[in-house]
């Protein structure tokens, strides 16, 4: 019996994969004067935010520079980052989320946010769903994906066991972390190649509600 489901917010609940990616290519480009590739975009999907500079600096060859630069990079970025999604409000909700949290809602089952995105809080209340979210995971206070403490946290929290648990990602990472906690995984196959996970759908709007 299906207890807990625990949401990525990137690439299944909403889209600012193209506001992140745009302020990493902006801020590398004034620090740097390089252009990200991008293929780097897919290895930045799902991780933190200093997971993704990582993968970003290796990429340029700079992943050497001090740790107090890197900070200053990210920060730069993320401040980037909020003013690009000011912007956002219900309609950038996929299609498909009311319908499903309130199904969920329904039978009983906790909605928990399981983001690696500092900012999720805030975008889930420009998105109109705030309020419909139990438990929102706090990424500061666990190991980033695909370690899987951002699930077992949600877990944690409501006493669950991970067979109770299904997580939802849109990323190889997430999928990961949501295998490594002994959850049910779904994978969002819209905008990436997964592997390995329980079931798959496109969209959000195709998951089917018997699994549940």
């Amino acid at each position: 019996m299906i207890r807990l489901v625990i949401f990525d917010l990137d690439g299944v609940l909403t889209s600012t994969s193209v506001e992140h990616f745009a302020a990493w290519k902006k801020v590398v480009k004034d620090e740097f004067n390089i252009d990200i590739d991008d293929s780097v975009e897919e290895q930045t999907k799902g991780v933190s935010r200093m997971d993704s500079l990582e993968r970003i600096l290796e990429s340029i060859g700079k992943e050497t520079i001090p740790l107090i630069d890197k900070q200053r990079i990210a920060n730069t970025k993320n401040e980037m980052y909020i003013k690009m999604i000011r912007k956002y409000n219900e309609s950038n909700l996929f299609e498909g989320v009311i319908e499903l949290f309130q199904f969920l809602k329904e039978k009983g089952i906790k909605i928990a946010l399981g983001s690696a995105s500092k900012n999720g809080p805030n975008i889930v209340k420009s998105l109109g769903i705030f309020k419909m979210i139990d438990y929102i995971v706090d990424p500061s206070e666990n190991r980033g994906k695909p370690n899987p403490d951002i699930f077992l946290d949600a877990k944690n929290h409501y006493d669950l066991l991970s067979e109770e648990c299904i997580g939802v990602e849109d990323a190889q990472a997430g999928i990961n972390a949501i295998n490594s906690a002994g959850m049910k995984s779904i994978g969002i196959t819209k905008e990436s190649v997964l592997f390995n996970f329980d079931y798959g759908y496109q969209e959000i709007k195709d998951i089917d509600y018997s699994i549940f």
